[in-house]
């Protein structure tokens, strides 16, 4: 009945249905199902779950219990059907006629009992929660998703974040050189500034710009900032060491994850291709480490912004911070000054 990409490409929502009922499917690049949510029946409802049905693959049928049309509803009319994404790009509120019909949430689980919203759903069953008895958290998230996207698509919305952020970036770290757009004509835009050395230190500065202009997906599950840019630090050609954040700049919503303090990184061609110098393999990310300059003091929708530095590490190193954690990595690269 209706497919509807989110805006980086990564999650794709259908509607489905048959004779019996109609269903919201919420899969990702390569067609797995991430989660799903009945949407109604079209007949009498059984009185219990049919596992045949549900064993051969077919869109559940919502038991008597759990609905609160137990005779049925005529077909949904694909054209009354539209869809609002969240920023983050893991979850979709859809409507029928300008009403909520259903939430599938960036945290939807199947295996773990965990559908989405539905109108039409009574309580908690394995293919829908009640919409209505959710409303109290949804309902903010639905209108902070069509505020930002009004936003987003307004004329002049990007370049005014753009120059917010250059402008922070001034003030921390002195005067831009060179800017590359990093996004490959996609979403979200990404861009790389240059800070040459100077204001008091012997490297470059490069930093990310645009990361923090859409939260990350499922970031709000974890107790870690939710909007984010990548910085580098680096002595040798910034334009060759750019191709890192090439690499990670769209990574969040391209792989509906996030980024954080502590995370690890590893290149994802051959060894000797990695940018950076020293024989390195990929790259830990820490907030705030010493001696490195503190850009902090930015924030974007109500959120503060964490800049996240990327240090590149061997191959023997990041199998240290997978095996015993990245603290003592930290500990190490501090006192070999790396840090």
């Amino acid at each position: 009945m209706l497919t509807s990409p989110n805006p980086y490409g990564s999650r794709t929502l259908t509607i489905e249905r048959d004779r019996a009922s109609s269903v919201a499917y919420l899969r990702g690049s390569k067609g797995t199902v991430h989660g799903a949510v009945w949407l109604a029946n079209h007949g009498p409802a059984p009185e219990t779950v049919d596992l045949a049905r549900a064993n051969a693959g077919l869109p559940p049928v919502m038991p008597r219990v759990n609905t609160i049309n137990p005779s049925g509803t005529p077909p949904l009319d694909a054209a009354a059907l539209s869809v609002l994404w969240f920023e983050e790009g893991d979850g979709v509120a859809i409507f029928e006629n300008g009403e909520l019909l259903a939430v599938i949430p960036g945290w939807s689980d199947l295996e773990r009992g965990m559908p989405g919203y539905a109108r039409d759903a009574v309580g908690e069953s394995p293919f829908a929660w009640s919409l209505a008895e959710a409303m109290e958290g949804l309902s903010p998230r639905v209108t902070k998703a069509r505020a930002y996207w009004q936003w987003r698509e307004a004329e002049g919305s990007w370049a005014s974040f753009q120059q917010f952020v250059m402008g922070h970036l001034d003030s921390r770290l002195g005067p831009p050189g060179r800017y590359w757009d990093v996004s490959g004509a996609r979403l979200p835009v990404v861009g790389v500034t240059e800070r040459p050395a100077g204001y008091g230190r012997d490297y470059t500065v490069l930093s990310t710009v645009g990361m923090s202009c859409q939260r990350m997906p499922t970031a709000e599950l974890y107790d870690t900032a939710c909007r984010i840019e990548l910085a580098i630090a680096t002595r040798q050609d910034p334009g060759v060491a750019t191709r890192v954040l090439l690499w990670l700049g769209q990574y969040p919503w391209r792989s509906v994850t996030w980024l954080g303090h502590g995370h690890t990184a590893r290149w994802f061609q051959g060894p000797g291709t990695f940018p950076l110098d020293g024989g390195h393999q990929g790259v830990i990310m820490l907030a705030d480490p010493v001696g490195l300059p503190d850009l902090s003091g930015f924030a974007f929708g109500g959120e503060s912004v964490r800049w996240l530095w990327l240090l590149p590490l061997t191959d023997t190193e990041l199998r240290l911070a997978q095996d015993q954690g990245h603290q003592v990595l930290s500990d190490r690269l501090a006192v070999q000054g790396r840090i």
